[in-house]
């Protein structure tokens, strides 16, 4: 049985969901992310791309670069929705996807392609009904491994579809760059460049160990994915890890006061995700990026599991005990994992606890309804 596995990347995902929603958008470059001055891009339409803005890039000098650009914060409850369409199909087409963010997933089809004319037929099906379905477009590479399948979807952005069948996996990876294997980045590229190497098809015919100076312990395996070479299983699962969220402030963060509030807020938040994802959580962990950017984490595991706002930051007020504050702060994040079907029972009495159940379903029918930001909990003091 032949192996196929296709990857599915939506096409500027974010930026096509405003033009799909707002048509005065179409045909003109649309910009999605923080809008303050250490905001970065999400996401950005294609005919931004032409200005050279991109992805992770800070919004500074996206605005620099394409000053008419239309700048978007972004609606993430609304991305989620198409988000849940997509991810749909996919499993309508395979009982193995390994999504690998809210808009991109591997797909095992394995097997099936005995069930079409030809494996492109099955590509073709799955942009059909993400059209059909959501109204966007998607790109789609098909080859025997993640690795080529992966980078086939990139290779005709966007709407497109590239298949690349083994035995002319080498020929038609060979001329790209080495950047184009994960894994190389900037430095690493860099130093295979002083090195003469250039493009994947030269970098397949070295020997790793001839290279170990500048990939290090990876070179085997980069040396193995530029021969179209990738072992790696797909990860067949349904639901999250973990959930969570984190903000990039304005200013850094100076005083208790300040971080008290912003964990407070973030309790709010992720709680609020946690129950809408129906479940509780035995893990919490609290990530922190000082202005120097160095960045600290801190998990604690209790043995019953929480599902509310007032437990979630309460096991923050312990963790960040054992953070030395000693820096301003640039970033905060909250994450809740180890995810399991609500119990019941959390740390508190079931008096206070009935009590805490009402308020918690008073507030997220609130978000439900008209969005997250609709209302916030008072600063609790410590």
């Amino acid at each position: 049985m032949n192996r196929w596995i296709m990857h599915v990347d939506m096409d500027a995902f974010f930026a096509s969901v405003e033009q799909l929603d707002y048509p005065e958008y179409r045909g003109k470059p649309v910009i999605v992310g923080g809008q303050s001055e250490r905001g970065v891009v999400s996401t950005c339409s294609y005919e931004a791309r032409k200005y050279g803005v991109h992805s992770a890039m800070p919004m500074v000098e996206a605005r620099r670069l394409c000053p008419g650009a239309i700048f978007l914060q972004g609606r993430m409850s609304r991305y989620a929705e198409l988000s849940k369409l997509v991810m749909s199909v996919f499993r309508e087409f395979s009982p193995c996807v390994e999504q690998l963010s809210i808009d991109e997933a591997f797909l095992d089809l394995s097997g099936m392609e005995k069930i079409y004319d030809d494996i492109v037929q099955a590509g073709q099906e799955v942009k059909k009904k993400i059209r059909a379905k959501t109204g966007l477009t998607a790109s789609v590479g098909l080859a025997p491994n993640k690795f080529l399948a992966k980078l086939a979807s990139d290779l005709k952005k966007p709407d497109g579809l590239v298949v690349i069948r083994e035995e002319e996996a080498a020929r038609v990876i060979a001329p790209l760059p080495v950047r184009k294997i994960f894994g190389i980045g900037e430095k690493a590229e860099k130093g295979l460049r002083q090195l003469g190497i250039i493009t994947i098809g030269q970098l397949a015919s070295c020997d790793p160990k001839y290279l170990k100076g500048v990939l290090g312990s990876n070179a085997e395996t980069v040396c193995l994915l530029a021969r179209g070479k990738d072992e790696r299983p797909l990860e067949c699962e349904h639901e999250a890890k973990s959930i969570g969220k984190e903000t990039t402030f304005p200013a850094d963060l100076t005083t208790a006061a300040e971080r008290h509030s912003a964990l407070l807020s973030l309790s709010e938040q992720v709680g609020w995700r946690l129950r809408k994802h129906g479940s509780e959580a035995h893990t919490v962990t609290l990530k922190v990026k000082f202005a120097s950017f160095r960045m600290v984490t801190r998990s604690l595991t209790v043995e019953v599991p929480i599902g509310f706002d007032e437990e979630i930051f309460s096991l923050l007020l312990r963790l960040s005990r054992e953070v030395s504050w000693n820096e301003p702060v640039r970033l905060l994040g909250v994450y809740v994992s180890r995810l399991t079907a609500p119990e019941g029972a959390p740390l508190l009495a079931m008096e206070e606890e009935a009590l805490m159940r009402k308020r918690n379903e008073v507030l997220d029918s609130l978000k439900n309804r008209f969005g997250e930001r609709v209302i916030k909990r008072g600063r609790v003091e410590k």
